[in-house]
């Protein structure tokens, strides 16, 4: 497989991601609806592949993004540097003392256990980083001067508001232009899309992104709901992906998106929430890659291990450029997040390492 990355010589970052980042609070090992105190975290679907990617991969990254300018905007800022991600990138907006025209996003989160999901309650309505619009950022500055070897982006983002998929489309472009590898994480949701226009405009704005994208990322139903393409035949009461379908609605994808160079998808099965069965497979030079099968794993915290295992996969793809090695960086990658609380990843490219080599949990002394 073949990507043509900018040489790293020219470049500032090796990734950006556009995209929203929130605060997460996380009530322990309680419900939202019973708790009297929170954990905080930083967490966004976008933000959290570039915060892998520098703390698991030790690449250069940053965040393109916008924060309302108060002390929780501070907060989340001084997340992003823990995480080791550039945040010069940010754009800052000016507060009003009451978030009557900007804010910045919450997200509620439990993580669920045994026969009881996690459960997710947002609060992101007119935040700062919805309310960006074309001309907000200077791509030019970024990918020309600065220089960017990979961007990457996603549906939910696209979802937030009708100016943010203008946004998105605008990156991309000028990405395309730089000569920068683009990815994008489909993530359909249908709350975010359902007060914008709904499934119908939700195809509308990404089937004019895909016309961009390298690398998609995204499952069955994100490329129906999305792109509208459908598994033939597939059962919706199997628990588990119909594979050659979905390599048959890849080719079509493929013949129809041709600047796709690769596809990529978790699967999991959910037999508790603490209790998943979990792979992934690549699509690449018209073979599927069927990456390393983690049957039973345990699950501490299930949020963001898909961003996770973008993270993993573009590292894979970045580094060796073998869709193998890739969707078992990203699988490994995604599993190690699952076994620590947050969205993001507390692993580090050894662990990731070993269980692509096939090691087990025993104490490492």
């Amino acid at each position: 497989m073949e990507l043509k990355l900018r040489p790293k010589e020219e470049c500032m970052f090796d990734e950006i991601s556009l995209g929203e980042i929130m605060l997460r609070l996380d009530p322990g090992d309680a419900r939202i609806k019973t708790a009297r105190s929170f954990r905080v975290w930083e967490g966004g679907g976008e933000y959290n592949v570039a915060r892998g990617l520098k703390r698991c991969f030790g690449l250069k990254t940053s965040v393109v993004t916008a924060l309302a300018d108060n002390e929780v905007g501070r907060l989340v800022e001084d997340f992003v540097y823990q995480g080791g991600v550039d945040a010069s990138l940010i754009k800052w907006c000016k507060y009003d003392g009451i978030g009557r025209t900007v804010r910045n996003g919450l997200n509620f989160t439990e993580r669920g256990y045994g026969i009881r999901g996690a459960v997710g309650v947002s609060d992101r309505g007119n935040t700062a980083a919805s309310q960006l619009k074309p001309g907000d950022i200077d791509w030019d500055y970024i990918f020309g001067t600065l220089g960017v070897r990979w961007l990457h982006t996603g549906g939910i983002f696209a979802a937030l508001s009708e100016t943010t998929a203008q946004v998105v489309i605008e990156a991309v472009k000028a990405a395309k232009k730089y000569g920068t590898i683009v990815s994008y994480d489909l993530n359909y949701r249908p709350s975010l899309w359902n007060d914008i226009g709904g499934i119908e405009k939700a195809r509308e704005v990404n089937k004019e992104i895909a016309k961009y994208i390298d690398v998609m990322i995204g499952n069955e139903e994100d490329f129906t709901a999305c792109l509208g393409f459908e598994i033939e035949g597939n059962d919706e009461n199997l628990k588990e992906l119909n594979i050659d379908g979905y390599f048959k609605m890849i080719e079509k994808a493929v013949k129809v998106y041709p600047n796709f160079k690769a596809v990529a998808t978790t699967l999991r099965t959910v037999k508790t929430a603490t209790v998943n069965d979990w792979s992934a497979i690549c699509w690449a030079d018209g073979k599927i890659y069927r990456g390393l099968e983690l049957p039973g794993l345990e699950i501490y915290d299930r949020v963001g291990g898909g961003d996770s295992f973008a993270s993993g996969l573009i590292y894979g793809l970045m580094e060796t450029g073998d869709p193998q090695k890739a969707v078992n960086y990203g699988v490994a990658h995604g599993a190690l997040a699952m076994t620590t609380p947050g969205d993001t990843s507390m692993a580090s490219l050894k662990e990731v390492e070993r269980i692509v080599g096939g090691a087990g949990a025993r104490v490492q002394r």
